[in-house]
């Protein structure tokens, strides 16, 4: 919804109503992941999109219906040689869409306070009933402190604001099954939560000509940057113009300083023992998605070296990522900052690093939490079949 959000914050702030469509299962290969949204104004105007033109003309019919005041509903869209390049998903997958409304000014303000968290950066979880024994498009706003709305009876909001929660700080969106009052291992309710975290963080070490390539693309790809170095003529901002922040401190008196939570990537470009060696003790002790380190396999023994000096043991080296990147051949700053971020995203989604066309099978891999898979349970399982 990112994409779409000033969009959506002005049609709320001139009470102009709306239909939003948002994907919130996917089954097999498909162009958008669950979250992703559209939405049809009473204009007609359009924003957004659920699957990239393949079934939008279809979606944007039913948003009409509901705008007129048909109730919310859940929409799927598969694929048939039939209806290949009609309203089917000519990737081969199905996406399942719920269509609801916001017509009222009670409705357009609740969704403005929703769009304004998500603007600020503020962690926060959409709760929305998709079919069962609770009301279709029931909708619950969940965050860590507070929580505004119902999905019908005290027991099935309890269940929900606690799952929620844990789905918000993993930064993880999906649906899940609940009996009628939030009995667990039942499916009479399901419920899409769609979570907004902040941006997760990319923190650079070392103000090189290699990180301001890696911080360029760690922007692209939606990460908060962040590049620190110890020498203050090369931490500045007209070096970094696309970082969120550029700090002048020594490495690893700034790791030990700040948040580093599961979803950080951490890159360490700076090639000097004085700087890497207790920098990357500190970052072996946190819980960062990815660690990354530049340098020639020289280095990297001699390096490994001086962290077992530290006093690392070997469990915590295997997280190190060094040399840092893939095989691509990379010479460039630009092309290794390439490098880096492709095995930053294959370490995040569990590729193989290998030419798609070398494979078979499914094409997009699904999200897993940290050290385990999803607890959100996909669409197509059932409490029964645990």
């Amino acid at each position: 919804m990112r994409d779409i959000l000033p969009a959506l914050r002005s049609r709320c702030a001139a009470c102009t109503p709306l239909a939003l469509a948002t994907v919130v299962a996917v089954h097999g290969s498909a162009p958008r992941d669950p979250g992703a949204a559209m939405a049809v104004d009473v204009s007609g105007a359009v924003l957004g999109s659920v699957s990239g033109g393949c079934v939008e003309g279809d979606v944007y019919e039913v948003a009409r219906e509901v705008l007129a005041g048909a109730a919310p509903r859940v929409v799927a869209y598969g694929i048939s040689d039939d209806e290949a390049f009609g309203v089917g998903l000519t990737c081969g997958g199905t996406i399942e869409v719920l269509v609801r409304a916001y017509v009222s000014e009670a409705e357009l303000a609740d969704l403005a306070a929703l769009l304004d968290l998500i603007a600020a950066d503020r962690p926060v979880a959409e709760a929305t009933v998709l079919s069962g024994a609770a009301e279709t498009g029931a909708r619950m706003v969940v965050r860590p402190a507070d929580v505004h709305g119902t999905l019908g009876t005290e027991g099935l909001d309890a269940a929900v604001t606690d799952d929620a929660r844990g789905l918000l700080e993993q930064g993880l969106t999906g649906i899940q099954w609940y009996g009628a009052h939030g009995q667990r291992r039942m499916a009479e309710v399901s419920v899409f939560v769609r979570t907004y975290a902040p941006p997760p963080r990319m923190l650079v070490f070392g103000a090189i000509d290699h990180a301001a390539a890696t911080a360029r693309i760690g922007s692209f790809l939606g990460y908060r940057v962040t590049v620190c170095d110890a020498r203050p003529a090369f931490a500045t901002r007209e070096r970094f113009p696309t970082a969120d922040e550029v700090v002048c401190a020594w490495p690893h008196d700034y790791l030990e300083a700040t948040d580093i939570d599961a979803r950080t990537v951490i890159c360490v470009l700076t090639h000097d023992p004085k700087f890497d060696v207790p920098l990357l003790v500190a970052a072996l002790r946190t819980p960062a998605a990815y660690i990354g380190v530049m340098g020639s396999r020289r280095t990297h023994h001699d390096r490994l070296a001086r962290l077992r000096e530290a006093g690392v043991d070997e469990a915590r080296l295997t997280r190190l990522a060094s040399p840092v990147g893939l095989d691509l051949g990379a010479r460039t700053p630009e092309e290794t900052a390439v490098s880096i971020a492709a095995e930053i995203i294959q370490h995040r989604w569990g590729g193989t690093g290998r030419p798609l066309g070398e494979l078979t099978g499914a094409i997009h891999h699904r999200a897993t939490a940290p050290g385990g898979p999803s607890p959100a349970t996909p669409a197509a399982e059932r409490p029964d079949s645990w």
